[in-house]
């Protein structure tokens, strides 16, 4: 494996859990002044419907986490399957794309 790749994608997982620390602490805040608002889920999406901010902090969060766990399920399935090579790649890919779509579609329907 190039060494060069293999650090550039070390460094990017590193890159999207310090991009994941804050949104996660924030989605966190948000959930628990919602719960001890007494909030519905009506009320929440009535909220977040045509709002621009949760729209790009939850679109971030699904793109930094569809990549992290991405690069996270491709070193996994190298140490413990032996799975590696351009065919471990592209499906590993394949599955942070999917992951990245489902969760904009999850952000669309709440925006």
């Amino acid at each position: 494996m190039n060494a060069r790749r293999e650090a550039y994608l070390y460094a990017a997982q590193r890159l999207t859990a310090l991009i994941m620390a804050p949104l996660v602490i924030g989605h966190l805040i948000t959930i628990i002044i919602a719960i001890q608002g007494g909030l519905s889920a009506e009320e929440i999406l009535s909220r977040t419907s045509g709002n621009i901010f949760w729209a790009a902090f939850y679109g971030l969060f699904v793109l930094a986490a569809g990549i992290h766990a991405a690069l996270g399920l491709r070193m996994v399935a190298a140490e413990w399957l032996g799975f590696r090579g351009p065919l471990a790649n592209w499906t590993v890919a394949a599955v942070g794309l999917l992951l990245i779509l489902l969760g904009f579609r999850a952000v669309g329907a709440v925006i």
